[in-house]
C-alpha cells in the first residue's frame, strides 16, 4: 500500500488585494512542518504540489527545512489541477449575481460588505460563503468563466486518480494544496454525499496534515487535519 499526505496551505493573506502569498504566520507554519518532518525521519519518494503561490511557499519552506540539514527532498511537480476552486470568482463574482435575485442572500452579502474592514469580517464571510457554495455545489448558480462545481470535483478526482496510477509499491507521496482539494479528497474516500466535502473545507485548518493508504483502486483515510507540528494552539489557524 501507498501512503498519501495531503498538505494544505500555511496561512495565507485572505481579503489582501494580493491574497495569494503567506502571512509570517503561514511561513512559521511551514517551518515548523518541515522541522517536525526532519525530527520524525520522515521522507517522501515524491512531491506534488498546486501551483498557487502559497501552495508553492509552503512546499518551499519544507524543502529548505531539509536541505539545511543536509538531507534529500524530491522535486516538486506542479500541477494546477490541484489548486483550489475559484473562491475569489465565487464571492466577487457568483455572489453579487445571487444576491440579485435571493432576498435573504442579499442580506448575507451586505452583512459582509458592511463588515469587510472590520475584526468581524470573518464571521460575517464565512455565514455568507457558506450559503454561496452549497448553492453552487448544487448548481443552482452559475456565472460564465467562474469554474463550476462538477468542473472542480473532476480535476481534482483525475488529478488523484492519475498521483494514485503511478507505478510502484509502497510509495510516500506528499501533496501541497488547499482545503477544498483536501475536503473532496476525504469525502470522496469516505463515499459521503457530496455536500460533506464542503463541510468537512471548513474544519481543514492551515498546514494540517490529512493521510491516506492508497492501491491503485482504493484511498482510505487514516488521519484528518493533524497539526503535530503546532503544539502551541496560537500557532493553529483556519484563514
Amino acid at each position: 500500500m501507498g501512503q498519501l499526505t495531503l498538505i494544505r496551505h500555511g496561512q495565507s493573506r485572505a481579503f489582501e488585494q494580493d491574497s495569494d502569498r503567506l502571512t509570517e504566520l503561514g511561513e512559521f507554519q511551514a517551518r515548523k512542518l518541515g522541522e517536525y518532518w526532519l525530527r520524525q525521519n520522515v521522507s517522501f519518494d515524491e512531491i506534488y504540489c498546486g501551483t498557487l503561490r502559497r501552495h508553492c511557499q509552503t512546499a518551499e519552506i519544507v524543502r529548505e527545512c531539509f536541505a539545511a540539514a543536509g538531507r534529500s527532498w524530491p522535486a516538486a511537480q506542479n500541477a494546477a489541477a490541484l489548486n483550489e476552486y475559484d473562491a475569489t470568482g465565487l464571492w466577487q463574482r457568483l455572489a453579487p449575481a445571487l444576491a440579485e435575485s435571493d432576498v435573504e442572500f442579499r442580506g448575507l452579502h451586505a452583512d459582509f460588505q458592511q463588515h469587510h474592514n472590520t475584526p468581524e469580517r470573518n464571521r460575517y464571510f464565512q455565514k455568507m460563503f457558506e450559503v454561496l457554495t452549497a448553492r453552487w455545489l448544487r448548481g443552482e448558480i452559475e456565472v460564465e468563466d467562474v469554474e463550476t462545481w462538477i468542473a472542480f470535483r473532476e480535476r481534482v478526482r483525475g488529478a488523484l486518480k492519475q498521483i494514485i496510477a503511478q507505478e510502484g509499491s509502497g510509495r510516500r507521496v506528499a501533496v501541497f494544496t488547499s482545503g477544498g482539494v483536501i475536503g473532496l479528497s476525504v469525502q470522496s474516500a469516505l463515499q459521503a454525499p457530496e455536500s460533506q466535502a464542503l463541510q468537512i473545507n471548513w474544519r481543514i485548518r492551515n498546514c494540517s496534515l490529512t493521510e491516506f493508504t492508497f492501491s491503485r483502486d482504493r484511498l482510505s483515510l487514516d488521519t484528518f487535519n493533524t497539526l503535530p507540528h503546532l503544539d502551541d494552539p496560537a500557532w493553529r489557524t483556519y484563514r
